[in-house]
């Protein structure tokens, strides 16, 4: 089979497969998702990075694989068993320190990760799925967001709501703040944000292929507010926020309190939760499977996943890193690619 007759007749989605901080386990899982092709069925992956980082990741793991070197996603022959993979030649891991942050290190993740939005871009990848990565890192290495997710949307020029969900057994986790301290995520719980929140949730989870998604909101403050005993956030801000988006058709309910609004998700009552901050969303979920949790970056153009959990440097170089969440995460970006082409389809 000629090479574009198997790109043309190929439905399987093309995923940028990106090793993540290589002074941390993702170098080790990537070689794990890839070994045996154990993944091939859901999508056809590329590699971008550095092969020499690729190569490391397959000394920690014990396996090996052939790897076909390509100038870019477009010149993969999918018919062939090696790896294809576009060689950055920008990482040099025995220059970095393992099992530590590096902002060296950041700053060529950021170089990377920005290389594979630029195939995204060209439309050469439907979906980007990334190994964990340091967010201090990425930050001192010049890359001055607070987390990857800022970084991609100023990369792909977006104006509009996004941010980043997490994604556990079908349950789907938002949040009305993220990646600020815990004293200016209070000031940022506006009736606006809260609205921009579960529009961004339900419109992310009917991508997804949940026809009406059922959003339970976590109140801020313990007991719900107990009737304004405890705060009145849950009376003036949170309360109208769910009815006003429950009047525009979105099946949102609450605020529950937040110590047991998981328990209802977890038992079948919604299919995904609206923490008010990020830790109060991402206990519970990191509890309920750790090594299963994904991350998603709600709203882009572009698809990004990643595996709920980070760097893990006191395991490095060990061989014992779990490849769970990235398998998870891969399977989670071909889904999501899937369907944004299928839709794009039904549009035209």
């Amino acid at each position: 089979m000629e090479r574009s007759e198997m790109t043309d007749h190929d439905s399987r989605p093309i995923v940028a497969l990106v090793p993540g901080d290589c002074t941390g386990i993702g170098p080790e899982l990537t070689a794990k998702v890839l070994a045996g092709g154990r993944m091939a069925d859901r999508a056809r992956l590329v590699v971008v990075g550095d092969r020499r980082v690729l190569e490391r990741g397959m000394r920690e793991a014990g396996v090996s694989f052939d790897v076909d070197i390509v100038a870019s996603p477009a010149d993969a022959d999918w018919s062939s068993p090696a790896v294809p993979m576009v060689d950055l030649g920008n990482i040099d891991p025995d220059a970095l320190p393992l099992g530590e942050a590096s902002p060296d290190s950041g700053r060529l993740t950021g170089d990377t990760l920005a290389a594979a939005i630029g195939f995204s871009g060209q439309g050469m990848v439907e979906a980007i799925s990334f190994a964990p990565l340091n967010k201090q890192a990425l930050f001192k290495g010049g890359w001055r967001f607070p987390d990857e997710h800022k970084m991609f949307a100023h990369l792909l020029k977006h104006e509009g709501p996004f941010s980043e969900m997490n994604v556990l057994d079908g349950q789907w986790m938002t949040r009305v703040t993220s990646h600020v301290s815990l004293r200016e995520a209070i000031d940022l719980v506006t009736f606006d944000s809260i609205c921009r929140a579960l529009r961004l949730a339900d419109d992310t989870m009917r991508k997804a292929g949940i026809e009406r998604p059922r959003i339970a909101v976590a109140a801020l403050n313990p007991h719900n507010g107990e009737g304004g005993l405890f705060g009145r956030e849950e009376i003036d801000i949170i309360r109208p926020a769910v009815e006003a988006m429950a009047a525009e058709g979105i099946a949102c309910e609450g605020p529950f309190p937040s110590d047991t609004v998981y328990l209802k998700a977890f038992a079948g009552q919604y299919d995904g939760v609206t923490a008010m901050y990020h830790d109060q969303g991402q206990i519970a979920t990191k509890l309920k499977g750790f090594n299963k949790g994904v991350t998603v970056t709600a709203g882009l153009d572009t698809v990004f996943t990643t595996p709920a959990h980070g760097t893990a440097y006191d395991i490095v170089g060990k061989g014992v890193a779990d490849p769970g969440a990235y398998e998870s995460a891969i399977t989670l970006a071909a889904k999501l690619a899937s369907r944004k082409r299928r839709a794009a389809a039904d549009a035209a």
